[in-house]
C-alpha cells in the first residue's frame, strides 16, 4: 500500500479490480445485442473492422514501391528507385507511405470513420498505418495530424487524422503533437477540384503558431492523414511545418490514390 499526503491508493485499485468483470460482462452483452458490422457489406464482424470477404478484397500496399512517394511498382527494380512523379514533381515532404490503395473497400472504411461516426475503425486503420510507415516512424520525434478548421471540427466533433495518429502513437511510442499545426483558412472540400484548384484552395491554409515553433525546431515529424489524393493538402502542411523550423517531414496515410501500376524510372 502506498500513500501521498495521507491518501491511500489501495482502495481505488481494489475497486477497479472488482469492477473489471462487470465491465467485461457489459461489453459482452452489448456485443451480443448490437454486434459490430462490416462497414463495407454490413455483415457482423469481430474486432478487425472488416469481414473475411471484404478483407480479401482490400488492396494493401507492400514493396516494391517508390522510395520517395510509396507508389507501388509493377516489378522490383531494386532499392532506392524513384517514380516518375517523385522526379518530375517532388513534394515538400520527404517520404510518403500508405497502408492501402484507395479503392472501393478502403474508401468505405474512410467514409465510415469520417462521416459515419465509426470511431471503432480507427484502431484497425491506425494499426495498418503503423505497419506501413514503420521505417518513417523509426527516426521520428513527433506525429502531427492534419488539422481541421475549427468550424469543421465543431460540426464533425472529432478529427479523424488525430484519432489515427493516437493509434499510431500507442503502437510506436511517438508522441502526438496535435497543436503545432493549425488550419487558419476554412477551405472548401477538395473533392471534385482539379490539381490546380486543389493547390490554390489550400494555399496559405496552414500555419505553425509562434508559440509552437520551439516545439518542432529541428525535429523529424511525421504528418498523419486518412487519404492521399493529389497531395496538395499534405504538401501545404509540410511546407508550413518546415517554415516553422522542422528538420524534416514525412507522411503516413491510410490510403492513397494509385492511378495505375507504375513502372520505375
Amino acid at each position: 500500500m502506498s500513500s501521498d499526503a495521507g491518501i491511500t491508493t489501495e482502495r481505488p485499485s481494489r475497486v477497479s479490480r472488482l469492477a473489471a468483470p462487470f465491465r467485461s460482462a457489459f461489453r459482452l452483452a452489448l456485443d451480443v445485442a448490437l454486434p459490430p458490422l462490416c462497414p463495407s457489406c454490413r455483415e457482423p464482424v469481430g474486432d478487425n473492422g472488416l469481414c473475411a470477404d471484404c478483407w480479401s478484397k482490400i488492396s494493401l500496399i507492400a514493396p516494391p514501391y517508390c522510395e520517395r512517394l510509396g507508389i507501388p511498382f509493377a516489378y522490383d527494380p531494386g532499392s532506392g528507385v524513384l517514380s516518375m512523379e517523385a522526379i518530375a514533381n517532388p513534394p515538400a515532404y520527404h517520404r510518403a507511405r500508405a497502408a492501402a490503395r484507395y479503392d472501393d473497400v478502403s474508401r468505405t472504411l474512410v467514409h465510415a470513420l469520417k462521416y459515419g461516426d465509426r470511431l471503432d475503425l480507427a484502431p484497425t486503420m491506425g494499426h495498418w498505418m503503423a505497419r506501413a510507415g514503420r521505417e518513417l516512424l523509426a527516426g521520428a520525434d513527433a506525429l502531427v495530424p492534419v488539422p481541421l478548421h475549427w468550424r469543421r471540427l465543431w460540426i464533425r466533433r472529432f478529427n479523424q487524422s488525430a484519432l489515427l495518429a493516437k493509434t499510431i502513437s500507442a503502437e510506436s511510442g511517438i508522441a502526438v503533437a496535435e497543436t503545432v499545426l493549425r488550419r487558419i483558412k476554412a477551405t472548401a472540400q477538395q473533392v471534385g477540384l482539379s490539381q490546380t484548384e486543389r493547390l490554390t484552395n489550400v494555399q496559405g491554409a496552414f500555419r505553425v503558431p509562434q508559440e509552437s515553433k520551439a516545439e518542432i525546431l529541428g525535429k523529424r515529424l511525421v504528418l498523419v492523414d486518412d487519404v492521399l489524393t493529389s497531395g496538395a493538402t499534405a504538401d501545404a502542411c509540410a511546407r508550413a511545418l518546415l517554415r516553422g523550423g522542422a528538420k524534416s517531414v514525412d507522411l503516413v496515410v491510410f490510403a492513397r490514390v494509385v492511378e495505375a501500376v507504375r513502372a520505375p524510372i
